[in-house]
């Protein structure tokens, strides 16, 4: 074999562990669009976090700050959880769990998880529950959005669920 052909064959075989494992910063702004808020069947599960990592410890500052600025109630809109993190990709799926506001009895205002796998893409699998607790703290109803989405890196995508809607963006660090 001649030794152009050797490396060809040999920078194929390697190229993907290159991409195997990479680090980025994830960054997640949801909110509440105008109209009445789609109510789901079933409350969020008591479990709903699952065997999900939580992203404290990894939290980092948010790049879309002038995004959430203009989801204002001036505008119709109502900003519920902007959060930013680290977190690596692979081919296996990584699963991290995020929560916004105060704990009532295992449950948050806005709590979900994110499930990632990269290959040649990233692709996301994220589930949410916005919750709406009684005067005495129980979990009374909740909102559920469930996407799956492929992503860009450096690109914001815009998730549309109802009365709910997201924009993530994933940068490699």
């Amino acid at each position: 074999m001649r030794p152009l052909h050797l490396i060809t064959l040999l920078l194929c075989l390697l190229a993907p562990n290159a991409f195997a494992e990479r680090l980025y910063q994830v960054e997640l702004l949801v909110f509440r669009q105008a109209g009445d808020a789609v109510i789901a069947p079933k409350i969020a599960p008591d479990d709903w976090a699952g065997t999900a990592l939580p992203i404290a410890g990894s939290e980092r500052p948010t790049n879309l700050d002038s995004e959430a600025a203009k989801l204002n109630p001036g505008n119709g809109y109502q900003v519920l959880l902007h959060k930013a993190w680290s977190q690596t990709l692979s081919t296996s799926p990584s699963r991290v769990a995020v929560n916004s506001g105060d704990a009532h009895l295992g449950h948050y205002p806005v709590e979900g998880t994110l499930a990632f796998t990269q290959d040649r893409f990233a692709d996301l699998d994220l589930e949410l529950w916005i919750n709406r607790f009684s005067a005495d703290g129980l979990l009374e109803s909740s909102e559920h959005m469930k996407v799956a989405q492929r992503l860009k890196d450096n690109s914001l995508t815009y998730l549309d669920h109802g009365s709910l809607g997201a924009l993530v963006r994933i940068s490699p660090l």
